[in-house]
């Protein structure tokens, strides 16, 4: 099942230089912790790569937790469990400058981890979401637009038919658990 979210302010905000397209962008996501005596909530950043031939669908390969992807290109710079700490709780970089050529198109979703039952945006504390070029911010929101989903897109990074790289708003979520979301979160947004 998708929750298809709007298009409120900051969101899909510009691309960088006159026809250069992106080069580096950071994704960075925060929660507040649980509640004393209640279970963590765990979320966590994760990035979908599609090739030329397989825009939509499964991706070619995903990066998550532990993971980076084959050619050094995205990486999760910080990860966290529980939400404590002061700032942005995890970090995802995305090297679109290096991607490979048969790379087209980057999606990247956050999704709630489901040990302790039932969990969806509305249940966890300020959750947000903040992507920038450099000190160029892209996109900054909660997920108000889609509180009653379990895991959720925030971005879609597709290459031109020049090859820059370019930013589309892509806010949908997902009533599935996190395996599911990774197979479903390429699909063609509607």
């Amino acid at each position: 099942m998708e929750v298809r979210g709007g298009d409120g302010p900051g969101e899909g905000v510009g691309m960088s230089g006159i026809g250069k397209g992106l080069g580096t962008v950071e994704v960075a996501l925060r929660w507040d912790p649980s509640p004393l005596g209640s279970p963590a909530h765990d979320l966590d950043l994760v990035a979908g790569v599609y090739t030329t031939t397989a825009r939509y669908g499964p991706p070619a390969y995903s990066v998550y937790f532990d993971r980076r992807s084959p050619e050094g290109t995205i990486s999760l710079d910080r990860d966290s469990r529980t939400g404590q700490g002061l700032g942005y709780d995890e970090v995802m970089t995305v090297d679109l400058g290096r991607m490979p050529e048969g790379h087209a198109r980057v999606v990247v979703g956050v999704v709630i981890q489901q040990a302790a039952g039932p969990i969806v945006f509305g249940d966890v504390a300020d959750p947000g979401i903040r992507i920038r070029e450099g000190y160029t911010e892209l996109s900054r929101h909660g997920f108000a637009e889609v509180a009653g989903a379990r895991a959720a897109t925030v971005a879609e990074f597709v290459r031109g038919a020049s090859g820059a790289w370019e930013f589309r708003a892509d806010i949908r979520g997902f009533a599935l658990d996190p395996d599911a979301f990774i197979a479903a979160m390429g699909a063609s947004p509607a």
